[in-house]
């Protein structure tokens, strides 16, 4: 039995807009009083604040917040770095709901399938929980359930949403955040179509497979559903856990992160867009083999874009700024004047300086994994309030955000590697036309063919 997806129904999303609006309500109101009263918008209190009540929220705002938060340049500084504080999670519904909630997907006899289902979540995130069972066959898998209603939380929080951006657009005008807010909200959607995340393991799956240092579980096709996820258990530690490891067990574990992340990029156009914490764990730290888990945020890239990230690596490798002009464009930048496209260079010489580097080094020489990016981020912000506005594309968002998350996971776990060769071995032969190729193949095998080419 597959049920369909919950509508985002009037009165469900107007429940949600008033319970979350009167939180984020009261903020612009206690914000407009202080301003009042001769405090700045961008005052440190007021971000302090803004964290104060959402972390009083759960579900979808939440992500949204811990989203914005860390893409660099999407709100201002002071607010970016107190949003990626915030964990997106959700109390996990208690066992009546689930066994509504599993009626509803699988059908009165849902348990038959089932040796052993505990109605007790194994974790809980922000837009549904996961229970660890036991199959009629004796497999252990875990069952990703989706909360009651998250159509219409989803569609009332992304309504918040504008309400922050409007209220960060009066404080800075220097960045133009319509792209990142309609690709926050498109991937946001897709997070709730579980049949759409089954498919993206499925894509995962065949461009990882040469890569045994990586593992991604199977979905058990006959118990999906838009909103329910069956896949294989896979067994695993967490990866700070390791922290204190020998040097070399932790550049296994960082190097298996970085080919899991960036060989879909670089050979498909593929990128798992949030690389927070709790979607990988260590599978063995010995061998170096971890576990890739929730597949809801993918970024399915056109090829162009690609040639445009590697037309911009060799355009800051020779210092050539007409190519890099071109890369930018590629990219989706539009109408940049020499200096806007100067500085916004601070920031890509920023993300591809380990890359340029040959040698074996930290990712970061400062090594401050919750800051990583941040003092970059906030001079190019500086620079970019004195030259005028500059619309993000909405390419750039989440393989912006999954550098920067990466980026601090390297440095928690004190990494030292040769970035470049990697980096380098990833795109030698780069040729568009081929990775169009391998694309089309894998979105097609992974039943993804119709995906529109931004995701």
């Amino acid at each position: 039995m597959r049920a369909m997806a919950d509508p985002a129904t009037l009165s469900g999303r107007l429940t949600r807009f008033a319970r979350v609006g009167a939180n984020l309500g009261g903020f612009a109101a206690g914000v407009a009083a202080t301003r009042a009263a001769g405090r700045p918008l961008d005052d440190p209190r007021n971000a302090q604040e803004l964290r104060r009540v959402l972390g009083g929220l759960k579900g979808p705002v939440m992500k949204i917040a811990q989203v914005l938060g860390n893409i660099p340049d999407a709100v201002p500084p002071e607010y970016a770095s107190e949003l990626a504080k915030l964990q997106a999670d959700a109390p996990p519904m208690g066992p009546a709901f689930v066994r509504r909630r599993m009626t509803g997907e699988l059908g009165p006899d849902w348990q038959a399938h089932f040796a052993d289902f505990p109605l007790e979540a194994a974790a809980a995130a922000s837009l549904g929980q996961v229970h660890k069972a036991r199959l009629a066959s004796g497999q252990t898998v875990a069952v990703k359930l989706q909360y009651p209603d998250m159509g219409s939380a989803v569609e009332a929080d992304l309504g918040q949403m504008d309400l922050l951006l409007s209220i960060f657009r009066r404080i800075d005008r220097s960045i133009d955040t319509s792209e990142i807010r309609d690709e926050i909200a498109a991937r946001l959607r897709e997070e709730l179509d579980y049949d759409r995340e089954r498919r993206h393991l499925s894509l995962y799956r065949e461009i990882l497979a040469d890569r045994p240092e990586v593992r991604v579980p199977a979905p058990i096709n006959a118990l999906c559903t838009p909103r329910l996820l069956t896949m294989e258990w896979v067994e695993g530690c967490k990866l700070l856990g390791l922290r204190d490891a020998p040097l070399e067990v932790r550049n296994r574990l960082a190097r298996a992160l970085f080919l899991a992340w960036y060989q879909p990029l670089y050979r498909y156009g593929v990128i798992h867009g949030d690389p927070h914490l709790g979607n990988y764990t260590v599978a063995d730290a010995e061998a170096g083999i971890i576990n890739l888990l929730d597949f809801g945020c993918v970024r399915i890239f056109p090829p162009h874009f690609l040639t445009g990230v590697n037309e911009l690596f060799h355009a800051i490798e020779t210092a050539d700024d007409d190519r890099a002009a071109h890369a930018f464009e590629l990219w989706g930048f539009r109408n940049l004047t020499r200096e806007i496209r100067n500085t916004i260079l601070v920031w890509a010489k920023f993300l591809y300086g380990p890359l340029l580097d040959d040698r074996v080094r930290p990712i970061d020489l400062e090594g401050r994994p919750g800051e990583y990016g941040r003092a970059t981020a906030f001079r190019v912000h500086q620079e970019l309030r004195r030259l005028g506005t500059v619309t993000i594309p909405a390419e750039f968002v989440f393989m912006d955000r999954a550098a920067v998350g990466l980026g601090g996971v390297f440095i928690q776990l004190g990494a030292e590697l040769n970035w470049s060769q990697m980096f380098r071995e990833l795109i030698a032969g780069f040729d568009e036309a081929g990775l169009a190729a391998r694309q089309a193949r894998a979105l097609a095998r992974s039943g993804l063919a119709s995906a529109p080419a931004g995701g």
